[in-house]
């Protein structure tokens, strides 16, 4: 597969369409599966894996940083390391909770330890903390960059107000400035980044890496009314088949879709991918047969009517 690769924002970062979601690596798919879906994915012409220190320290037994550390084995193994652009983030680790200066730095090494390379590609702030000044954030992140421990750097959750302070101290002082955001963001779920947060990305040549750019398997077409699905995030996905919105929406995706005998996730990943100030969505498989609906994003197109069709039934 051969596909266009997209520059992230500002920075010299150029991804593949579609960034494979780590969050399933020591979850639902163990270590041998995770490299499968590994290798599947860079043979395919990815390069774009987003993981978190956190992931994946809900399930019993697990400390976070499982997914860190095989993505890390992969690359040793593989011997790819700068063929892929890794992204983690901080913040929610149950060791390294929060956004102060020593934690951030402590956390960063931390996930350089697992990730067993001596650089991150895109480290973002997982979740933003109000209560700690941007300054702080801010000054502690570029320390990273000047130590040539991370290349670029991004926020998740954030707010309007908070990413305009954190871009304005970045240029008052000189530092490392956010390239890219992280936002909750599909088909049905548009509200938390359409509006004043995406009008900022846009004015500041920010790259937008939407995650749940599924929801949580909604959007793959497999919930529908009557049909149980074994996954285990078959709650969070299931309850957008009670909304009118995720009914339009299905029916829209499936008749685009038959139009293109394409699968539904393809579909409603190519309209995610076509929004304005959006590089790549994010998208998790564990296992290799859930892949090929995730990478045809690459090569399908949709039409401007299409596209509109989709935007205005989960509208």
């Amino acid at each position: 597969m051969t596909a266009s690769l997209r520059k992230i924002g500002t920075s010299d970062l150029e991804v593949f369409p579609l960034a494979l979601g780590g969050n399933v690596f020591g979850w639902t798919a163990d270590e041998e599966t995770s490299f499968a879906v590994l290798d599947a994915y860079t043979a395919a012409g990815g390069n774009f894996v987003d993981t978190a220190d956190s992931y994946s320290s809900w399930v019993e037994g697990n400390k976070g940083g499982e997914s860190e550390t095989i993505i890390g084995k992969w690359l040793k193994a593989r011997g790819n390391r700068s063929d892929v652009v890794v992204a983690t983030k901080v913040s929610q680790h149950p060791e390294y909770p929060g956004l102060t200066a020593a934690n951030i730095k402590a956390a960063a090494d931390a996930s350089l330890r697992r990730l067993d390379t001596d650089y991150i590609d895109l480290y973002y702030t997982h979740f933003d903390k109000p209560e700690v000044p941007v300054e702080e954030i801010i000054g502690a992140l570029d320390e990273l960059v000047r130590a040539g421990k991370v290349r670029h750097i991004a926020a998740s959750n954030i707010s309007p107000e908070r990413l305009r302070a954190s871009l304005d101290f970045s240029d008052r002082e000189g530092l490392a400035r956010y390239v890219a955001l992280q936002p909750h963001y599909n088909l049905v779920s548009r509200d938390t980044y359409e509006g004043p947060l995406q009008d900022l990305a846009a004015r500041e040549g920010l790259a937008a890496v939407p995650y749940f750019a599924l929801a949580s398997g909604f959007l793959t077409g497999k919930y529908r009314p009557g049909t149980q699905v074994d996954s285990a995030r078959a709650g969070s996905a299931a309850k957008h088949l009670e909304s009118e919105r995720g009914q339009k929406v299905l029916t829209a995706l499936d008749e685009i879709a038959a139009a293109h005998d394409a699968p539904v996730a393809t579909v409603a990943l190519a309209w995610l991918a076509g929004r304005p100030t959006v590089t790549a969505p994010i998208a998790s498989a564990r296992t290799v047969e859930q892949l090929p609906a995730l990478l045809g994003v690459a090569e399908l197109e949709l039409t401007q009517e299409e596209s509109e069709r989709l935007t205005q039934a989960s509208a």
